[in-house]
């Protein structure tokens, strides 16, 4: 009786040396010049800068898709941010490669005037709560999203505190546990 073993890849959770660089080439491969800048940051580290209309085409390439063959294997998002900029703002991922021990972090352009971009929830469900969160506090709406809803804010409250134009001291939305607990 004979069996058939599949080899699979030996995850040792050590670094692969050189794979930022690989990681790289392939993006700028890949995407070329709707990459607006892309460089290796340190070892197993590569920062892309895209605008906000190729962030899905970008992380379904990152992504072990069974619909593409030529996909990359980062499996793992494990943060999503915003930054305000005053003049645009940016969505910024870190999307990571277990195998490898690699890291693309992808900064996505999003105009002030206009904060909106795709939503990740339909490759990673990560994308779920780590968006909510970006939503309620800097105002970034992530369209497709299937539950954009206030996560750690009141869901009356109607700022988003960590944008660079939220008043620090004066017509503040103060929020007491007095008022929490329904009284005034």
């Amino acid at each position: 009786m004979t069996t058939a073993v599949a080899k699979v890849a030996q995850i040792t959770g050590r670094p692969v040396p050189g794979t930022e660089n690989e990681v790289l080439s392939q993006l700028k491969a890949a995407f070329g010049s709707k990459l607006k800048a892309a460089k290796v940051v340190r070892e197993r580290l590569v920062e892309i800068v895209i605008d906000r209309g190729d962030l899905i085409p970008v992380c379904a390439f990152l992504k072990d898709s069974p619909f593409l063959k030529d996909s990359l294997g980062f499996e793992h998002l494990s943060c999503v941010t915003a930054v305000d900029w005053k003049d645009h703002f940016e969505s910024i991922y870190h999307i990571e490669d277990y195998a490898t021990g690699c890291m693309v972090q992808v900064n996505a352009q999003i105009p002030y005037d206009d904060p909106k971009i795709a939503t990740l929830t339909g490759l990673w469900h990560a994308a779920d709560f780590l968006e909510r969160e970006m939503w309620d506090l800097m105002g970034v709406e992530y369209t497709g999203h299937p539950n954009l809803t206030r996560i750690l804010l009141p869901e009356d409250f109607r700022f988003h505190p960590l944008r660079k134009d939220f008043a620090q001291e004066v017509d503040r939305q103060y929020i007491t546990r007095r008022k929490l607990r329904g009284g005034k």
